[in-house]
Parts: structure tokens; sequence; C-alpha cells
């Protein structure tokens, strides 16, 4: 079992040459090269870089007409594999702030480390993390007999519990109205409606999980350990923190166990994220496939357009895999 924590996962530096090339274009440059982006939202916009899509939602909302929004990660990509580009820290270099998630994505760490940017906001710090490995819950534990878990690691996904994510979003809310004073009102309204419709999905969530036949679900990695936690359920990883990680032979045959066990029916796998592993695992044990989205991202393929509208979509599919009464 890979046991790199989750703040290492494939700790890829920006390319030596785009660093060169961004220094040796010195700060003027910078301003041209990073027109189209910085630019885009016209005279006295705020302008926000956000490292990937569950960042750019909330800059989006909470900003509404006042901000314009600059993703780093394209729609489709992988968020932890995100390499910096030039182009890209030029346009960072001319934000008026970034809002990331530190130790997820170590390009965009580094690139914001080497920035001059004035407002920095890194959502970790608006709520609180937790340590999580491949098992998160403790519902199952009794069925789990491996020693070799993978070992647990700084969680970063703080969005897929709706209760932090509202957290996470009073903060970044009150960042843009001491860096933007000017705006701060429309910035505090909108902060209290995202917050009101998050509040809205925790009840959807808390009410639709109260009672099933089983609390335990396994997906490919652990993207949903604080979900689990807020709504009474265990969530058993195959892959644990790391998505590309392979598991061992133990942690197949304890799922299995589990599987039997917990009434376990279905393997779930994500969309950015081959799911080879899961269609294997389920084979082995007989159990169906389905999705759960992380939200890292949305595409054509998505269950819905937006967050909320995905975030329902796996609600339907853990109702589903569950046996909701």
């Amino acid at each position: 079992m890979n046991t790199r924590r989750s703040g290492s996962l494939r700790r890829h530096r920006i390319p030596g040459i785009a660093v060169a090339a961004v220094t040796a274009l010195g700060l003027g440059t910078l301003s041209a090269c990073s027109a189209e982006s910085a630019a885009a939202g016209g005279p006295g916009t705020f302008d926000v870089v956000a490292s990937f899509y569950p960042m750019a939602f909330l800059a989006e909302r909470i900003g509404g007409a006042h901000v314009h929004v600059t993703d780093l990660t394209q729609p489709g990509q992988e968020p932890h594999d995100l390499e910096i580009s030039a182009r890209q820290m030029a346009g960072l270099q001319d934000s008026d702030a970034v809002l990331y998630l530190r130790n997820l994505q170590p390009s965009v760490d580094d690139a914001i480390a080497q920035s001059e940017v004035r407002t920095k906001i890194d959502a970790g710090t608006l709520t609180t993390l937790e340590e999580h490995g491949n098992e998160v819950g403790g519902h199952a534990a009794a069925h789990d007999t491996s020693t070799n878990d993978e070992e647990a690691g700084k969680d970063p996904h703080i969005w897929l519990d709706p209760v932090r994510y509202a957290q996470v979003a009073q903060g970044v809310g009150a960042a843009f109205e001491k860096a933007d004073p000017a705006h701060a009102a429309a910035y505090r309204k909108n902060t209290a409606t995202l917050v009101e419709q998050l509040g809205d999905l925790d009840t959807r969530y808390r009410e639709g999980l109260a009672h099933t036949t089983s609390k335990v679900f396994v997906t490919t990695h652990a993207a949903f350990g604080y979900l689990a936690e807020r709504y009474g359920l265990t969530e058993e990883a195959i892959n644990g923190l790391d998505p590309e990680s392979e598991p061992s032979a133990a942690r197949i045959k304890d799922l299995e166990h589990i599987a039997k066990a917990d009434g376990v029916t279905t393997v779930f796998y994500e969309t950015l994220v081959s799911d080879k592993t899961a269609k294997t695992v389920a084979g082995d044990t007989g159990l169906r496939t389905d999705v759960l989205d992380p939200v890292e991202g949305i595409t054509a393929t998505s269950r819905g357009k937006d967050y909320f509208a995905v975030m329902d979509a796996n609600l339907t599919a853990l109702r589903t895999a569950l046996g909701a009464k």
C-alpha cells in the first residue's frame, strides 16, 4: 500500500523553464503576458485567481458581478496533476487575490510562494483539517483485519462537507470585504446567501441519509471522509488519499469481507480518474459500480452543471447504494 501523505502527493514542481521565463520577463512584461486573464474583468473589477473548481465556485458566488475569476485548473484536468505555466504565473502575479487550498496542488503552492499577490487566501486555514486514512468513520473497523492500511494524512477535501465548506465561504467573504472594501456590502450579502444554501444542502444530506440499510460505502480514493463523518457513515477507500496509488492484496481481501458483513452493494469511482480499479474490485467482489463525484471540476460528463447539482446527484447515488428508507 502506498503510504505517502496527502501533503506530498505527486510533488510536482514548477518546470524550471517556466520559472526562468517568468523571472526573465520582469514585472513589466508580466502585465502584458497576463492581459487576457487579469484585465478581462474590466476597470474596477477585483481579479481573483482560484486554484481549482471548488475555490473558483466560492469566488464567483461570493464575488458576483464585482469579481473576475480565473481558474488555474481546466475542466477535466485532475487538480493534483496541475503544473503552473509561465502564462499562469504571470496572471497570478497581476491578480488582486488568490484563493487556494495549500498542500493539494504543489505547483500552485510554489507559484503563490513566489508571487507578490497582496491577498493570499488559504481555504484550509478557514476551517479544521483532520487526519484521514483509507477508512473513515470506524463503523466497519471490526471487519477490517489488515495492518497495512495507508498512513493517515491531512485530508484536504473540505468542500465535500457542506458545513466545513460554509465555514470556508464565510472566511473568503471576510477576506474579500477587507481586500475590496468598496464592494463589502455585496460580498457580505452574497456570502450569507451561499451559506444559507449550503445549510439547506446539509439538511438534505442529513435527512436523506438518516435511515439506510447500510452505513458503509466503498470508494476508489478517500475523498469523502469528512462527508462520511458528518452524516454517520463509514468510507472504505481502495486507494487512500492518493487517487492513483495501488491497493494491496490485503486491502482487497478486507474490502471483500467488509462488503459481505456490512451489506455493501456498490464500488464508487470518480469522473477525473480511471475507473479501472473500481471495476476490478467490483468484479472480484460481485458488486456494481457507480459515480461518486468529488466535485474537483465540472465537465460535460458531470451529473450537474455546478457544485450543488453534483452534490445532489451524489446524495441520490449514496441513498441508492446504502438502501435509504
